[in-house]
């Protein structure tokens, strides 16, 4: 039987979402309470691969088991897990309800502290310089009006096609200053969401205009794009999924 499992994690000490030869990863971490919980191997895939150092509020992923769970696993798993991960749920769905293919939208935050904050530290970028907040946001209507990032995807990645539906792109600021990015689309490229921040980042500081911006995106060119923002100022906020998937849903 296939089950889902909902969790979240601070991505500091990690080598990102999926299995890595050089460092530990959130996969490894998950697998290996799950292994030693239900006393045997149990791969699992994860709704996306969020980058080393990225966070994660909301994250889901799969797993096949063919004997009834324990009613303790939630508890086990938490127990077995290092502090920056946590497992809320599991519950289970239909055989062909994938984490990752079935997702409908995923929706990300970039968090940037106007100031120094050590109750922050780790969790959002400290960038002091001034910044034009209107053009940024006027930069960010524009990601509305086009599917193909190329521009703002890693180079080398395995994907096949670089397009993306994006339905909602745009700043907020508080009270106190400090910024959250908004971005939510149905796929993500490799590194996409750190880039459109480096590069909005650069309108902001007047290094780049609007027109400029939209040439870029047009270009399906990385390298004319701004420096990939900071990953400890990323977190996925939420992953979306049609209701059929939570319809078996059990509480733990």
């Amino acid at each position: 039987m296939r089950y889902f499992l909902q969790l979240a994690y601070r991505g500091t000490n990690y080598h990102g979402w999926q299995r890595q030869p050089n460092g530990l990863s959130v996969q490894e971490a998950l697998e290996t309470a799950l292994a030693t919980v239900l006393r045997r191997p149990i791969p699992i895939v994860g709704s996306g691969r969020t980058d080393a150092g990225v966070h994660a509020g909301q994250q889901f992923a799969h797993f096949e088991f063919d004997t009834p769970l324990p009613g303790h696993l939630i508890r086990s798993l938490n127990s077995l897990l290092p502090p920056d991960i946590a497992v809320y749920n599991c519950f289970p769905v239909r055989a062909d309800d994938h984490a990752r293919y079935t997702a409908t939208f995923r929706y990300y935050q970039y968090q940037i502290s106007r100031r120094k904050d050590p109750f922050r530290e780790g969790l959002a970028y400290v960038f002091t310089l001034p910044l034009d907040v209107g053009s940024m946001n006027e930069a960010a209507l524009i990601l509305l009006n086009h599917t193909d990032f190329e521009s703002f995807s890693k180079v080398k990645t395995d994907v096949r096609t670089f397009n993306c539906q994006i339905d909602r792109a745009y700043w907020e600021q508080k009270s106190n200053g400090d910024l959250v990015f908004h971005i939510k689309a149905n796929r993500f490229l490799h590194g996409m969401v750190r880039a459109i921040v480096g590069t909005l980042l650069a309108i902001g500081q007047g290094r780049l205009t609007l027109d400029e911006f939209e040439q870029i995106i047009l270009s399906r060119d990385r390298r004319r794009a701004g420096r990939a923002a900071p990953a400890e100022g990323l977190s996925l906020v939420e992953v979306g999924y049609p209701a059929e998937v939570f319809k078996e849903r059990k509480n733990e």
